[in-house]
């Protein structure tokens, strides 16, 4: 494995915990949260321990379209205080949103069956007190964590608000460093893919249909469902075949584009990390070069600069040293 030349430290410790799949490791206080077949593990530094059992949601069978090959599976998710997780079917129809403190269930999540094989369930925790996640194909909503209350009620259909009517195909969510805006990478008809970012301070604040009058950051043909990341407030990275297109979050200008990047991504400090078929690639956007690899090294999830991989009943880490 090649070392950074910046530095960075590395961990590495017998973990015999295996995730249900890539996306079941999710960032967790001192640690990573886990999604296994015998359900929630916690992992720290020295330990791992089973929290409890949890049934998946069972999904419709319904037909689904012709397109590429998104397998549909579970994903987890934690919120930021580690009291609440959440499991989505990707590519499906169904979620389920868990109090890790009190085990309770504190909601179920139905996003509908329309062309959800197209997108990853819309769900993020917005902090430690709420959580947006999809309530329709084209509709989201925003909940108390603690209570499963709906936040958001409005009127959203064609009938009954064409005004405030929104014909997108909701994806996966991204919510900025702040918490302040939130990126969907959804499409809409004939397909075109189209990252919309919405306003979830205004949303919050009072603006019942923020999130049916978002911006469009840009027209990306048939191109949808791929890696995102805040570069940083105002700046999103977004990933497709030929590279990575930078945008202004605000505006949707085009503040830079380069090729290279085709993986998993995450942001931090300016800098982007890819978990490309070789290894964990830093890029530098401003460059548009990149200025690592880490041969070898395959993280599912990232902390903060440190970037876990769960592999071979082994826990590997890598923080940056930025």
């Amino acid at each position: 494995m090649s070392t950074p030349p910046r530095g960075g430290t590395w961990s590495a410790r017998a973990c015999p915990v295996r995730p249900l799949n890539d996306r079941c490791l999710a960032p967790y206080p001192e640690g990573w949260l886990a999604l296994t077949a015998e359900g929630f593990v916690r992992i720290t530094d020295d330990d791992q321990w089973l929290i409890g059992p949890v049934v998946l949601p069972e999904e419709r069978d319904v037909e689904r379209n012709d397109g590429p090959d998104r397998p549909r599976g579970p994903a987890l998710h934690a919120s930021p205080d580690g009291r609440f997780a959440a499991i989505v079917s990707d590519y499906g129809q169904y979620g389920t949103v868990v109090d890790l403190d009190e085990w309770v269930t504190v909601r179920h999540l139905d996003r509908d069956w329309n062309d959800n094989e197209w997108t990853r369930f819309p769900f993020a925790f917005l902090d430690e007190e709420k959580f947006v996640a999809a309530t329709d194909w084209n509709r989201l909503d925003v909940f108390e964590s603690a209570t499963g209350r709906l936040l958001t009620e409005r009127t959203t259909t064609r009938e009954d608000n064409p005004e405030h009517y929104l014909g997108y195909f909701l994806g996966a969510l991204h919510p900025s460093p702040s918490g302040r805006a939130l990126l969907t990478d959804g499409w809409a008809w004939h397909p075109v893919g189209i990252p919309l970012v919405i306003d979830c301070a205004a949303w919050l604040a009072g603006d019942r249909h923020a999130p049916e009058h978002g911006r469009h950051l840009a027209d990306r043909d048939d191109v949808w469902d791929t890696p995102i990341a805040w570069l940083d407030e105002h700046t999103v990275a977004l990933q497709g075949p030929d590279g990575v297109d930078l945008r202004e979050a605000a505006t949707g200008r085009r503040t830079g584009m380069f090729a290279g990047p085709a993986g998993r991504m995450w942001a931090h400090d300016g800098l982007l990390y890819v978990a490309a078929e070789a290894g964990l690639e830093v890029w530098d956007p401003a460059e548009g070069a990149r200025i690592e690899l880490l041969e070898g090294f395959t993280p599912i999830a990232h902390n903060d600069g440190t970037f876990a991989e769960l592999r071979n009943d082994q826990l590997r880490t890598w923080t940056t040293a930025r």
